[in-house]
C-alpha cells in the first residue's frame, strides 16, 4: 500500500507537470496577450506592464519561474504582507521556529484584476463551486443509482421503461434549458425558492437538482447495464440456489461488483462538478469558479488559466486515486501493490 501511494504521488506530480507545460505553451501561442484590448495601449505602457509581470522574458524562463512558485515551498521569517504577486495558498506557522512560516503554492496575480491574486479568486469562489458540486453529485447518486437498480431488477417491464425514459430525458435536456425551466416554475410562478444567489439552503435546491439530474441519467444507465451483467454470473445463480432472498443477493453479492464501473465514472464526475460548471453558475447567479475559468480564456488572463487548469487536474488525479482505493474494498480480488 505504501509503495502504491508513493507511485501515485509521483504520478500526480508528473500529470500536473505535463498539464502545466501543455497549457502554458499553448496559451502563449494565441495571438495577443492579457493587455491586448480593442483600444491599443501606448507601446511604452505595454512594455512597462510586460516588464512588471516578466512577460518579456523567454517562455522557458517564465515557465520555470512560475512552476517554482507553485511547487517549491518556502520557509520565511518575514511578516506576511499582502501582495498580489507574493500571495501563497498555504501559510502555516512553524511552532519550533520563532516567527517562521511555511508558504507554498503561489499562482501569481490576475492580469485583468490588478488588485486580486489568483489565490484570492480560488479562496473566494472554489468553496462555492465545491458546495454546488457535492450537492449535485449527491442528487445524481440518489436519483441515478436507485433508478438503475430498479431498471435492472425489472428488466423489460414498465418500471424499466419509466426509469430509462427518465434517464434519456436527463441526457437530452441540457442544463441551459432545464435551469431556466425550473426557475420559471418553482421560483417565478410558485415562489417556493429564490431565483438566484447562493448561501441559504433554499438557494441551493434548484441549481443542485438541475446540475445533478443530467448526471443522474448517466449513472442510471451505467448502473443498469453493470447490474444486468453481474446478475447473469454463476455465483449469483448459486446464491439464489442456496435460498437467499433477492434483497440479500442484490445488496450483498451483486451490487459490490456492479458498482465498480459506476465508481470509475463517479471519480472524474466529482472532480468536474466540484471545480465549477459555468452554465449552471450563470443561470442561477452563483459566484463560483466556473465563470472565471471561462472568462480567463477569452481575456487571456494567463495566471488564472494556469491556476484553474492545475486545480482541475489536481482534483481529477486525486479523485481517480480515491476510486482506485474503493476498488479494493468493492472487490477483494483487487490488490493495490
Amino acid at each position: 500500500m505504501g509503495q502504491y501511494a508513493v507511485r501515485r504521488f509521483l504520478y500526480l506530480l508528473m500529470v500536473l507537470l505535463v498539464v502545466s507545460a501543455i497549457t502554458f505553451f499553448i496559451m502563449h501561442q494565441i495571438p495577443g496577450g492579457p493587455f491586448s484590448t480593442e483600444k491599443k495601449l501606448n507601446p511604452t505602457v505595454l512594455q512597462n506592464l510586460n516588464q512588471k509581470y516578466h512577460l518579456d522574458d523567454p517562455l522557458p524562463t517564465q515557465y520555470a519561474d512560475y512552476m517554482v512558485d507553485i511547487f517549491i515551498p518556502r520557509v520565511t521569517s518575514q511578516e506576511k504582507v499582502f501582495s498580489v504577486t507574493d500571495d501563497y495558498l498555504v501559510n502555516i506557522n512553524l511552532p519550533l521556529v520563532d516567527d517562521a512560516a511555511l508558504r507554498w503554492i503561489n499562482f501569481g496575480p490576475s492580469y485583468k484584476s490588478p488588485t486580486l491574486s489568483v489565490n484570492d479568486i480560488v479562496r473566494d469562489h472554489l468553496p462555492v463551486s465545491a458546495q454546488l458540486g457535492v450537492l449535485a453529485l449527491l442528487v445524481a447518486m440518489i436519483i441515478g443509482i436507485p433508478l438503475g437498480i430498479l431498471a435492472a431488477l425489472r428488466k423489460n417491464t414498465t418500471v424499466d421503461y419509466i426509469s430509462m425514459g427518465t434517464a434519456i430525458l436527463g441526457v437530452s435536456v441540457p442544463v441551459i434549458v432545464l435551469g431556466p425551466t425550473l426557475k420559471y416554475i418553482f421560483a417565478v410562478e410558485l415562489g417556493w425558492v429564490p431565483t438566484s444567489g447562493w448561501g441559504d439552503f433554499d438557494q441551493m435546491i434548484l441549481p443542485a437538482f438541475a446540475l445533478g439530474f443530467a448526471q443522474s441519467a448517466l449513472l442510471a444507465r451505467l448502473t443498469r447495464a453493470s447490474l444486468l451483467q453481474v446478475l447473469n454470473e454463476d455465483y449469483i445463480r448459486t446464491a439464489y440456489a442456496k435460498g437467499l432472498r433477492q434483497r440479500r443477493v442484490v445488496i450483498v453479492h451483486a451490487m459490490k461488483n456492479a458498482m465498480i464501473p459506476v465508481m470509475t465514472i463517479i471519480g472524474p464526475l466529482f472532480a468536474a462538478l466540484i471545480t465549477g460548471t459555468f452554465v449552471t453558475e450563470r443561470v442561477f447567479g452563483i459566484p463560483g469558479l466556473g465563470s472565471y475559468f471561462v472568462t480567463s480564456i477569452t481575456n487571456r488572463d494567463y495566471s488564472v488559466i494556469m491556476g484553474t487548469t492545475l486545480i482541475f487536474a489536481f482534483f481529477i488525479v486525486v479523485a481517480n486515486f480515491l476510486v482506485d482505493l474503493t476498488y479494493a474494498w468493492l472487490d477483494p480480488r483487487i490488490r493495490l501493490s
